[in-house]
């Protein structure tokens, strides 16, 4: 059984300047505004208002770093969350959001803590130009030590047909709903599983 025993907001960064200094191994949340970022956050810390959603998608515009603890029988595995801004939303100048664009994409390729990539995707519309772009990107400036994760979020919306249509073509996605916690404890097994190794689980059935 996968516990939290610490979770805890760290700052927020305006800038890749600003952000703390990479003293642990990092796990990076990206995707749309709306797509549901913040529940998931919560879900995967066991805290219900750890990481808040804006009323206004899009209107965050600052990195969010938050420390979490996962237990695992008596091991520990201290994890840094870094949360991204949505991208594709938000009502700003052009000009401003190129830049910021600019200083989001060299954090992601310079951070070398980062060893995992959460690529969140509204499950009900799976097949955005945005996201295709960013699974792209993704794929691009992965270094060997990284891996991508993409997980389809809202899965509790769908029906068994569109279900086995992701499945079809993303096998190795995950379906999650932070609604009734579907995938939460797959999704915490592999970002564990991917940073620390095989992790000794025991079943807690």
């Amino acid at each position: 059984m996968i516990k939290v025993s610490k979770a805890t907001f760290v700052t927020s960064a305006p800038t890749i300047k600003e952000a703390p200094p990479a003293s642990m191994s990092e796990v990076a949340f990206l995707g749309r505004s709306n797509v549901g970022k913040s529940s998931l956050l919560n879900a995967l810390t066991q805290r219900k208002n750890l990481a808040k959603s804006s009323a206004t998608p899009g209107k965050t515009k600052l990195i969010n770093f938050f420390d979490v603890v996962y237990k695992v029988d008596e091991n520990i595995y201290p994890l840094r969350f870094v949360d991204l801004p949505g991208y594709g939303y938000a009502k700003t100048s052009k000009s401003l959001k190129n830049a910021w664009q600019k200083s989001l994409t060299e954090f992601l390729q310079k951070r070398e803590s980062i060893r995992v990539f959460v690529h969140l995707i509204d499950a009900r519309h799976p097949e955005m130009e945005l996201d295709a772009q960013t699974r792209l990107f993704l794929q691009r400036i992965q270094r060997g030590d990284q891996k991508v994760i993409e997980v389809f979020t809202k899965a509790d919306k769908l029906k068994q047909k569109e279900r086995a249509k992701i499945k079809r073509l993303y096998p190795d996605a995950l379906l999650i709903s932070s609604m009734n916690k579907e995938g939460i404890e797959k999704l915490q097994e592999k970002i564990l599983e991917h940073v620390f190794g095989n992790i000794q689980k025991t079943d807690s059935h």
